[in-house]
């Protein structure tokens, strides 16, 4: 099953850089070795939890039982009819660089989703999305193991559950299924998406007219480097929230009390900004200790060397008490406190 190693430092697999030990941790690079380790942790009564890039985890300082670090490589592909190609890559592969491989091929669709930090197999748990796409546009389907019958099950998109920043494998069955490799279904015809206001204004201050998949890419990752702190070199998961989602009626009232509301349609309600939230309740540069709220982008919360679970989390609740205090809106965290 790989190398099992006991007392394992977590400070370089958590993308906060909390000081966490792993009761007992190992990398599986092939299913055989994933399947052992699970049968492993079973017959010793292990809780376990699948780390990837650990970019959406707040870790406390002690993991019991057992850590598993996907690290399940490969890509492939096959073409669909004339315009279309299923891509399948390993859960251990990382986003990132699978992204900016998949336009090298020419595979388009999901260029709008640049520098997200984690891997392949973490992206549909979270259903990651940015700048007007969400994963699940390009999703096809997805293998996992069960870990409560041992078989490997196909997931297709309806099976998955995807909603706003969720899935069934984040808040129906959690921990039940390790994803061992996604498969997408992109387009070969280049077709930028840009229903995203602040992209399209990003790509005309550049002067790029008739934008190409590759110069979205580009422009997200500049987009994002500005805005968000680079986790090596600051501890941070991204957006700690999510983007509250409230009623036509509710937004409404808000908008009579706070003219400057940021929020954008989302079905029949809107989706607020929870960014702006944070900010109008003063928090934006807020520093607490060792953790804070990052000076540029208030829906990222940060630590600035020796901070710790606890004390980030003690923040995060404060936030939270503001922001419906002022507002009447409850704000929920993206990433997952492990353990809860």
């Amino acid at each position: 099953m790989g190398c099992l190693v006991h007392n394992q430092d977590l400070r370089r697999h958590n993308s906060f850089g909390f000081a966490a030990c792993a009761e007992n941790f190992v990398r599986v690079e092939t299913l055989e070795q994933l399947q052992d380790a699970v049968a492993q942790a079973q017959h010793n009564g292990w809780p376990v939890l699948v780390l990837g890039g650990g970019s959406n985890l707040v870790l406390r300082e002690q993991i019991p039982g057992l850590v598993i670090q996907m690290a399940i490589g490969g890509r492939r592909a096959e073409p669909v009819g004339d315009d279309e190609v299923r891509v399948t890559l390993g859960a251990g592969e990382i986003w990132h660089q699978s992204l900016d491989w998949m336009l090298d091929q020419g595979y388009y669709g999901l260029e709008n989703l640049a520098l997200i930090p984690g891997t392949v197999g973490a992206a549909p748990m979270q259903n990651i999305g940015a700048y007007g796409v969400e994963l699940e546009q390009g999703f096809d389907s997805l293998q996992a193991l069960d870990t409560h019958t041992g078989e490997l099950r196909i997931f297709s998109r309806e099976d998955c559950c995807f909603g706003y920043r969720d899935s069934c494998f984040k808040s129906m069955e959690p921990g039940r299924y390790i994803i061992i490799d996604v498969t997408f279904r992109l387009s070969l015809q280049p077709r930028p998406q840009l229903r995203y206001q602040a992209l399209v204004d990003a790509l005309q201050a550049r002067g790029i007219a008739e934008p190409q998949p590759r110069d979205v890419f580009q422009v997200v990752c500049d987009i994002r480097r500005a805005k968000l702190p680079d986790p090596a070199e600051i501890g941070n998961a991204g957006s700690f929230f999510k983007n509250p989602l409230v009623s036509a009626v509710h937004y409404r009232e808000l908008l009579q009390q706070f003219p400057r509301l940021v929020a954008y349609p989302a079905g029949e309600g809107y989706k607020l900004a929870a960014g702006w939230l944070i900010e109008q309740c003063g928090w934006k540069g807020h520093v607490r200790g060792a953790v804070g709220v990052y000076e540029r982008q208030a829906l990222v919360l940060v630590n600035l060397g020796a901070g710790t679970a606890p004390e980030l989390m003690l923040l995060a609740g404060e936030i939270v008490q503001s922001v419906a205090a002022r507002f009447g809106v409850q704000l929920e965290m993206e990433p997952r406190l492990y353990p809860a």
